[in-house]
């Protein structure tokens, strides 16, 4: 065929590719595509994806958009592939050309990956250049989001644009056939970020040095912080009881159970138990922290780790500079286990920032493991889970973030601010929904800061600019008055806190709200339509509104704050709503001093500063400090955890106690019930839970051990959420049942009731894709408040903007 021939048949396309296409070698796999195809043109990022000129035979154009989406690389995810015809130009040759800035941002980049095994092979292999380089990466690993500083995705537009890269480098990154073809962060120990090591009264230490002093720092036990990709760890010898017990004291950390990070999946075996669910995820590309079920007796690591947890959080290293801390084999000295902790106090967002990490820990370090790439975007680990052989996310952070989800319905340009606790934020825009990373607790100053900064990173990201921001009802959360804040004359919709726990639910597993599920939603705490506290709710519940179909039985909550830190002051307001006595041979009575007991007896009889509250969580904090497992709580959940440690270690018990559910009065101090959805009526039937703690108390007195009323108290829990959404189904004809609320994080009690509920014929839902927890809750504020089109708004709407009265 001669050129003019050739020339005649051509024809011209533009292509244009949506999804997680920037940052995952998808022009370099375009570029092999096409020229072996014969193809010409050129490819180049877009604020919104990639966009490819491609002009040949039709034939071969043809195959070149069904591949484009059937071959891509590993780590993108292509959501839609479209072409035009245009005029053919002759062209020879094919290129990858300058990106193009420009337009709405909503490319989707991905987030950060853990090394690949091509880099690690490279990075443990003396021949190889990058041998012990603590930044290799390539085209299939490395950071992404939180070097990212602007759309389109190019080095220039990350926190590598400050190191130029060497010949050697260059030419990598230029070549085709190279695994760096256009790799943004690549790097060599010629032109990449420096390692370096300070400690008090020692001369700085750089690369290898480094590294080697820091593992004998560690195994004579030392505290390290540690900079990672997404903010610096505190880290130390888990095996050293001392130096945990030092990282508890300096870090203010109480009990809560300390994450580790092992150098190999051998170095988890005795400790832990790992199905083959739970292996993946250790070893994916996302390496999470992992909640593993305790090996009785496992003496590997100091029992301080993770006291009275029935779980080990453990992740194997996820960074070269990891992988290189816990050493290769042949280095001397240094632990194979590591405690690895966010490097801030308790409470505090995660530190990035070299500055602020020299001042901010070295009260708690011992030395300084830093290097000089900045980390942009601020990102916890995230914290994973196996339920009954699916992932049950706890912390939706590193490895997950900014991967948006799919939404059943379209939405406006919204931002839903999250809650207080575990606070995560989304925003969303049609179809799609982004949820930040793990922020922490509204309560400290500086995670107030971050959440301004984080709003506008993920902003700028994704393109989406707000014009409805959506809050929880409660009037003293932080993060709804940020939103106010913030509102700059928009409208601010606040939804109630347990019907967005349902609607994440809903919304996570594609329903789009044409009809209601039996939502449970079951927390520690949430703000009641009624002024109470609520968290031991089951609702029947669509986006646009919920009716309270039951809910557990009222008890005074005496001091707020003070009874949540210390169980024994529930245990003994749930046996005053009872009517059962404060004999000094239970366990939450011997516990209490005499006098604060006195003062709580004229408090709970007064009715002084006592709150009404429905809490599950609550029911458990009491049922842990009568049994004797747990009198005062250190962190969030304390008294649960260790109930459940001690269920899980007794074993199944079978039945033995039951919840009495019988229809209630209107709510607490004569209030008004709500109003339900449409077709949904009827009296709220009320969980009263004075028979369970009457048997608890014949158990203790009967000589029963702590576990047993532990596992009878799980089996009650579940017996109640079985035999309430059996009524549910009698009265209104539904079966689909939503579990959801930080409670069901427990997965002895996710299971139980999922296990018992299908046997009975219902679907159930569970979260798999955010938590259970608050760091969900912004997804079902989202769906309540945001969506569009005619059925956006309906009668008995929960959605409330500030300063109007809401109807749920």
């Amino acid at each position: 065929m001669t050129v003019r021939q050739d020339l005649a048949t051509r024809q011209r396309r533009r292509v244009a590719v949506r999804g997680v296409v920037q940052g995952v070698g998808f022009r370099p796999f375009v570029f092999t595509l096409a020229t072996g195809l014969g193809l010409h043109g050129q490819v180049t990022n877009t604020g919104e994806g990639v966009t490819v000129e491609v002009e040949g035979h039709p034939a071969a154009l043809d195959d070149f958009c069904r591949r484009i989406a059937a071959e891509a690389p590993p780590l993108a995810v292509v959501e839609s592939v479209a072409h035009e015809a245009l005029a053919p130009t002759g062209g020879q040759g094919f290129a990858i050309t300058v990106s193009r800035p420009g337009g709405a941002a909503r490319a989707l980049i991905p987030p950060d990956i853990a090394t690949c095994a091509d880099c690690l092979a490279e990075l443990t292999d003396p021949a190889d250049r990058r041998y012990r380089h603590p930044f290799i990466t390539c085209t299939n690993c490395g950071p992404r989001f939180t070097i990212v500083t602007a759309l389109p995705y190019d080095r220039a537009a990350t926190t590598m644009a400050g190191f130029p890269m060497c010949p050697a480098c260059a030419r990598e990154y230029g070549d085709p056939a190279d695994r760096r073809f256009h790799a943004q962060p690549v790097a060599c120990h010629d032109c990449g970020p420096r390692l370096g090591l300070a400690v008090p009264g020692e001369p700085g230490r750089t690369g290898a040095d480094a590294l080697t002093r820091a593992r004998r720092l560690l195994a004579d036990g030392a505290i390290l912080a540690v900079k990672g990709i997404g903010g610096y760890h505190l880290a130390c010898d888990a095996a050293n009881p001392a130096a945990v017990a030092l990282l508890r004291r300096r870090k203010g950390r109480g009990d809560k159970p300390f994450a580790l990070m092992a150098r190999e999946l051998s170095d988890i075996e005795p400790l832990a138990r790992m199905g083959t669910e739970e292996r993946e995820l250790l070893t994916g590309p996302v390496r999470p922290v992992v909640l593993l079920r305790r090996r009785p007796g496992g003496s590997a690591v100091a029992d301080s780790v993770a006291p009275r947890s029935p779980d080990l959080g453990v992740m194997l290293p996820y960074t070269p500079l990891h992988t290189l801390l816990l050493g290769l084999p042949g280095d001397p000295g240094g632990p194979r286990l590591i405690v690895l902790t966010s490097a801030n106090r308790s409470g505090e967002p995660i530190v990035t920032d070299d500055e602020e990490a020299r001042e901010l820990l070295a009260p708690l370090a011992d030395g300084l493991l830093a290097h000089d790439r900045p980390i942009h975007v601020p990102c916890d680990d995230s914290v994973v889970r196996v339920c009954d052989g699916e992932p049950l996310p706890v912390r939706r952070s590193r490895g997950y973030a900014p991967l948006p989800l799919a939404l059943p319905l379209p939405v406006r340009p919204a931002l839903a601010v999250g809650g207080d606790l575990k606070n995560v934020f989304c925003l969303a825009a049609g179809r799609r929904a982004w949820l930040s990373g793990h922020l922490g607790d509204m309560g400290d100053l500086a995670t107030l800061r971050a959440f301004d900064r984080a709003v506008g990173q993920l902003g700028a990201v994704t393109g989406v600019e707000p014009d409805l921001l959506v809050a929880d009802r409660h009037p003293r959360y932080r993060s709804a008055q940020w939103a106010r804040r913030a509102a700059a004359g928009r409208p601010v919709v606040r939804v109630q806190h347990h019907h967005a726990h349902v609607a994440a639910a809903m919304a996570e597993h594609g329903l789009d709200g044409s009809g209601p599920v039996i939502g449970v939603a079951f927390d520690g705490t949430g703000y009641g339509d009624d002024g109470a506290v609520w968290g031991g709710e089951i609702l029947l519940a669509d986006y646009d509104g919920f009716r309270r179909f039951a809910r557990l039985g009222y008890v005074p909550l005496p001091g707020g704050d003070a009874t949540v830190e210390r169980p024994y002051r529930m245990a003994l307001a749930h046996l005053h709503a009872a009517g059962l006595g404060w004999d000094a041979d239970l366990p939450c009575v011997a516990h209490c001093p005499p006098d604060e007991r006195r003062l709580l007896a004229r408090q709970l009889e007064r009715d002084l500063n006592c709150v009404p509250t429905s809490s599950m969580g609550r029911m458990f904090d009491a049922v842990a400090s009568l049994a004797g497992v747990c009198q005062l709580a250190g962190y969030e959940a304390q008294a649960a955890i260790e109930l459940e440690a001690a269920a899980v270690q007794h074993g199944d018990t079978g039945g033995g106690y039951a919840f009495a559910l019988r229809p209630g009065a209107d709510g607490p101090d004569g209030l008004d019930g709500l109003e339900g959805l449409g077709g949904l009526g009827g009296a709220e039937l009320v969980a009263d839970p004075a028979p369970v703690l009457a048997a608890v108390v014949a158990d203790l007195r009967a000589g029963t051990a702590a576990g047993a009323i532990a596992a009878r108290f799980h089996h009650a829990v579940a017996g109640l959420v079985g035999e309430a959404c059996r009524r549910a189904r009698e009265r209104h004809g539904l079966e689909t049942v939503a579990l959801t609320g930080g409670v069901f994080a427990n997965t002895l009690l996710s299971s139980a009731c999922a296990r018992s509920l299908r046997a009975d014929g219902f679907t159930v839902l569970r979260h798999r894709l955010v938590p259970p927890n608050d760091g969900g809750l912004a997804l079902g504020q989202l769906m309540v408040a945001a969506r569009t089109g005619p059925t956006a708004v309906r009668a008995g709407s929960s959605r409330q903007r500030d300063g109007q009265p809401g109807r749920s």
